[in-house]
């Protein structure tokens, strides 16, 4: 080899170390965390229950830690003090959100409130959202209609019994819950709990998903996300084209009979949610468009089913697995309303201390989001003496704070006395708790899903015992993990009632 080749060779080769030297150095002034792999970052950090990785990964770098992932910069919080100056000291600096690839399904990221900045736009639909779906006013005028949908599931369970067949518990909670949301918006029901014909709604909400809670490499290397290269785009804008051909329907539906009737008489009818937001779209189409309301009503279908079916199927198991905690639970119940009563009221969940405690360590041990639904910083923030830099994006590890023994006495064990005699919420101002979030970005339907998770979880356990399949023991029920767009379980939880 001659001198020229030779030196364009160490010159190439001294570039080439020189580039990966640069790309792999991390930046004096983040966070403590792992030295990153060039290019790929610290993505192989992650496995493939990256809540439990960044737990453990945050032992050693602390709670406030940094990761390169691809291309990204992300800051991992893992403890209620350095959230509560993420979420409430900072809060207007963290509002914004990483949106990930699968958000363009359907369109979603350009009208949906999950994902839009923090603006007036912003503000005009959380507005909405708070006044017409969920305030207290309108969650207690629909009180009757989520009896009515935990009624139908008492009689599905009921005659479950009768049949001595297995219930699937999530697969019925997801039903109900998705029930409750469309009578409360649109005075009907869109699947049944025995009907094949019925579930083109259910498989394409769960479709939605499905590829939202898949990983996604587009979203680690943004250059990549017009190639769509996994797919998830393209199968998600099937489902989600689904939904939207739905809702669009049950929308031309209803203003063809306001159009054939007066305006009183359907309301006076309907009063739901779809009636109160065509009232506010016809007010001012420039302020509320036809748009912004198929995608709010499309954001709390995707949210406010799977979140809530998965926590009742994550308590009824710790439940099951946990005999004399069910005792607990069923006794206070049936103490406070009886036994011929039909099922727990809304105006009992504050007189049963020992099934909000369930609920509350259910979230602690199993939150629905164990990173929230991803922020990212506005602007260049420091937190802690380190730098949070714009446009990182930011990871709240609500599951490693949940199971911190420095928080938490015995974190591994369900037991909700700890929850007994202290006044500690999921509200938003309980750092340690936070599965809904904090802040201006909180979940706005949290109200929703505390009346729906105490009212069907109290009724489930009054009115029913249960065994699981084969004579299994309630200790030798797989309590895996499986991570996703929500934490679910790795095994469906199925079980046989028997009636009390």
């Amino acid at each position: 080899m001659d001198y020229f080749t030779l030196s364009v060779v160490f010159s190439f080769f001294s570039t080439l170390a020189y580039i990966i030297t640069i790309s792999g150095r991390r930046d004096p002034q983040l966070p403590p965390g792992p030295f990153p792999f060039p290019i790929i970052g610290n993505l192989l950090k992650l496995g493939n229950k990256p809540h439990c990785s960044l737990a453990t990964l945050s032992k050693s770098y602390g709670p406030l830690m940094s990761l390169k992932l691809g291309s990204r910069t992300t800051i991992v919080v893992s403890s209620p003090d350095i959230a509560k100056e993420f979420f409430q000291t900072h809060d207007h600096s963290f509002s914004s959100r990483t949106i990930p690839d699968t958000a363009r399904v359907a369109d979603h990221k350009n009208y949906s409130m999950v994902w839009l900045p923090a603006e007036d736009h912003w503000r005009r639909l959380r507005k909405i959202s708070k006044e017409y779906l969920f305030s207290v006013q309108r969650l207690d005028a629909s009180e009757l209609l989520r009896k009515e949908k935990i009624k139908e599931l008492l009689d599905h369970v009921s005659q479950c019994c009768t049949n001595e067949t297995a219930v699937n518990i999530g697969g019925i909670a997801f039903t109900t819950s998705l029930n409750i949301l469309s009578n409360f918006m649109f005075s009907l029901d869109l699947i049944k709990y025995d009907s094949a014909s019925s579930q083109e709604f259910k498989e394409a909400v769960w479709g939605v998903m499905e590829v939202s809670g898949e990983p996604n490499i587009a979203d680690f290397f943004p250059i990549l996300r017009r190639f769509d290269p996994q797919g998830l785009v393209r199968r998600g804008n099937i489902h989600g084209k689904k939904i939207m051909t739905i809702i669009d329907s049950i929308i031309d539906r209803r203003l063809q009979t306001r159009s054939r009737s007066s305006f009183d008489s359907v309301a006076s009818k309907n009063n739901d949610v779809l009636d109160l937001l065509l009232n506010v779209n016809q007010k001012d189409e420039s302020e509320f468009s036809r748009n912004d309301m198929r995608h709010l009503l499309y954001a709390f279908f995707i949210a406010g089913t799977d979140t809530t079916s998965s926590t009742l199927e994550w308590a009824m198991a710790e439940l099951i697995r946990n005999p004399e905690k069910l005792e607990a639970a069923r006794s206070e119940v049936i103490k406070h309303i009886g036994k011929n009563r039909s099922m727990v009221q809304e105006s009992d969940i504050s007189q049963l201390p020992y099934l909000q405690a369930v609920i509350k360590e259910t979230f602690r041990l199993h939150p629905p989001a164990p990173f929230l639904v991803p922020h990212q910083a506005i602007h260049d923030v420091k937190i802690k003496g380190f730098m949070v830099p714009k446009n990182a994006q930011i990871l709240c590890n609500v599951w490693a704070m949940g199971r911190d023994p420095k928080i938490w006495l015995s974190p591994e064990i369900f037991m909700p006395e700890r929850f007994l005699g202290i006044k500690i919420d999921y509200k938003g101002q309980d750092f340690g708790l936070i599965p809904f979030g904090a802040g201006r970005r909180m979940c706005p339907g949290l109200n929703l899903a505390h009346r729906e998770l105490h009212i069907i979880l109290g009724s489930l356990i009054q009115k029913f015992d249960w065994n699981l399949e084969g004579n299994m023991r309630g200790q030798d029920l797989d309590m895996s993990e499986k991570f996703g767009l929500t934490l679910q379980r790795n095994v469906q939880l199925k079980a046989i009632p028997v009636r009390l």
